[in-house]
Formats: C-alpha cells, sequence, structure tokens
C-alpha cells in the first residue's frame, strides 16, 4: 500500500499549523508570515519558472520527434490527419489550442483491462478528463477571481466572472443570501471535488497508486487545503475582506501593512499558497509552462517533406559499398555472392 500520501498530508498540516500558530493568539509573526514569506515566495516562483522555461527554450531539438497518431502528408491519394499529424504551422497551432483548452489527448486516453481473466480491453477514462478539465478550469477562475484582492479598480472581466461563477446567488438561495449568507461560488466547491477526485483516483486505483511518489500528493493536498480554508473564511469565518485587501494591496504596490484584524486562518491561507507558489517551479506543475515548449506537441510532422540532417554531425571518413566491392569482389564471387560488377567488367 502506498504511504506517500500521509507524508504529504501530514506535512501539509505542519504547514498550516506553523502558519496559524505563528499569527495567532499574539504569537507576532504576522510580518513573517504575511509579508516575507509571500515576497520569497513570488521571487521563487518568478525565477524558477523563467529557469525552467529558458533551459528547454535552449535546447536543441534537430530531428521533428512529433507525437503522432495519423496519416503523415504523403502521396496525394493518401489521407492526411492535419491536427493529428500537422505539416503546416497553422495546423500545428490548432492542434495545441486543442490540447492546452479541451485536453484532447487526454479525452482520447485508453485503460487497459481484462475481462474474465483473458480478453484485453481498452475503455476511455472519460472520467479522468472530466476530472482534470474541472480541476484546471476551476483554479484558472478561482486565481482570475481572486485578482479583485490585488487589482484597484476591479476590472470588468474579474466582475464579469463573478457574476458568471456566482449564478447560483440567485432564486434557490436568494432567501439564505438575504439571511446574511455570502453569494455560492461554484468554483471553489468544484476545485476542491476535483482535486479530491483525483486524490482518491492515486488511492483506489492499484496501478496509479503505485507510481504515485509524496511528490504526487504534496501538490493535490497543498490545493486542497487552501480551498478548504478559503471556503471556510467565506462561508463559515468572519474574516476582516477590507483588512485583508489593504494588505494584499500593500504587497502588489510595494508598501507592505499588517493592517488590525486579519486573523491566523487568513495567514495560514496565505502560507499555504505562498508554498504552492515556491514549489511550482520544482514540481511537475511545471507542464503549465512545458506543454508550449514541447517538441513532441509544437513541431510539425514533415519528415518526408524536408530532409532533416544533424548539425552536429563530423565528417567522418566512410567505407563506401564500391570501396568495399572493389577490395573483395574475387573472393564474393567465388564465395557465390552476388556482386554489382563482375571482375571482368573491373577490368
Amino acid at each position: 500500500m502506498n504511504k506517500n500520501y500521509m507524508i504529504s498530508l501530514i506535512a501539509v498540516i505542519v504547514l498550516f499549523l506553523i502558519a496559524y500558530v505563528g499569527t495567532e493568539q499574539g504569537a507576532g509573526m504576522q510580518m513573517v508570515f504575511g509579508i516575507i514569506v509571500p515576497y520569497l515566495a513570488v521571487i521563487l516562483f518568478v525565477v524558477g519558472f523563467a529557469r525552467r522555461v529558458m533551459g528547454w527554450a535552449r535546447s536543441a531539438v534537430p530531428f521533428r520527434i512529433t507525437t503522432t497518431c495519423g496519416q503523415q502528408y504523403s502521396l496525394p491519394w493518401f489521407k492526411q490527419a492535419k491536427i493529428d499529424n500537422p505539416s503546416s504551422t497553422f495546423s500545428v497551432i490548432i492542434r495545441m489550442f486543442l490540447e492546452i483548452v479541451c485536453f484532447r489527448s487526454l479525452f482520447r486516453n485508453t485503460r487497459m483491462r481484462l475481462n474474465g481473466g483473458t480478453r484485453l480491453t481498452y475503455q476511455l477514462e472519460i472520467f479522468l478528463w472530466v476530472g482534470a478539465l474541472a480541476f484546471h478550469y476551476a483554479f484558472f477562475t478561482v486565481v482570475v477571481r481572486h485578482l479583485r484582492f490585488f487589482l484597484e479598480p476591479v476590472p470588468f472581466f474579474v466582475t464579469l466572472l463573478e457574476q458568471v461563477d456566482g449564478f447560483m446567488r440567485v432564486e434557490v438561495l436568494y432567501d439564505v443570501i438575504q439571511a446574511g449568507l455570502p453569494g455560492v461560488y461554484m468554483s471553489g466547491l468544484v476545485l476542491l471535488a476535483a482535486a479530491l477526485y483525483l486524490f482518491l483516483r492515486r488511492v483506489f486505483i492499484p496501478q496509479v497508486r503505485y507510481i504515485s511518489l509524496a511528490a504526487d500528493f504534496f501538490p493535490l493536498f497543498l490545493i486542497i487545503g487552501i480551498a478548504l480554508s478559503g471556503i471556510f473564511m467565506r462561508y463559515v469565518a468572519k474574516v476582516d475582506i477590507t483588512a485583508i485587501k489593504e494588505l494584499t494591496m500593500g504587497l502588489v504596490t510595494f508598501r507592505p501593512t499588517i493592517p488590525e484584524g486579519v486573523g491566523g486562518l487568513f495567514f495560514a491561507h496565505m502560507f499555504l499558497v505562498s508554498v504552492l507558489l515556491a514549489y511550482f517551479p520544482f514540481s511537475k506543475l511545471m507542464h503549465l509552462g512545458g506543454v508550449f515548449l514541447s517538441p513532441t506537441r509544437n513541431m510539425t510532422g514533415n519528415t518526408r517533406q524536408v530532409r532533416h540532417v544533424n548539425p552536429w554531425n563530423h565528417p567522418v571518413k566512410v567505407h563506401t559499398y564500391e570501396e568495399y566491392e572493389d577490395d573483395f569482389r574475387e573472393k564474393m564471387v567465388e564465395a557465390g555472392l552476388p556482386v554489382v560488377k563482375m571482375p571482368e567488367e573491373q577490368a
């Protein structure tokens, strides 16, 4: 049984308690978790992200190593798979767009299974695709929606996204909201549910559990902790939104301050976000930037149209077949081996 998730879970709980205890009950570490740690996390994120991307960008790729699952452009009477095996820049753009926006390759992912112990079958993993899509879009929505804490005035697209995300505030929940409950944002709940699904999938599917490491569980637990603490602050605990916005605006304007009224729960929530930011460039989460630089995705499959020669090839003295046959023609004839030129032709 894979115990790696327990290590990651304990680590996230300890991180949360460190920040909560350090900023609650007059512990006096608000400046550390409210100013110093967020600045360090952002610096690590930006520098680490840039270094990883620059390293990938400098990597030479002399050959076309596009991953394909369709017919390459060939003779006119063969139908080409223009998206699966693109031969033009426009087709590559379409392929990358569908991959980034719709997770096209994950949608076509299959799971192998033995039925009856002997019959091998393949099934679409549609739930993995739905869970991954929900997770990434909910995460994106939450990040964009939180821009209201860092921008003044709040951009119109953030306000519009909040209205779309909070559509449940109308009709059914109107009476409840009037009683004091804030509007329900679907993105936070979907993010939590999707993260829990991805975690449970790694625990209960034997093949996935076998290859799962602590590094796979740690960011999931960080995101679950961030989502849970955020949901708790919005719907259960009473937090001072004005003080929080003053704190965040002070960070982005480089005039940091710790206002009164910001509780330990928010500092713990912010600390988990900071840990996720700092951890991001050194983890598998870097597929956010790597997907754009993956040579298996962003290259055209035109090896039948263009000859690609390795630029690192050094001039090498080769022994051609003609020279080989000149050296051993008579012996080849005696041995009954076919030759291009007979000995008399050579004379």
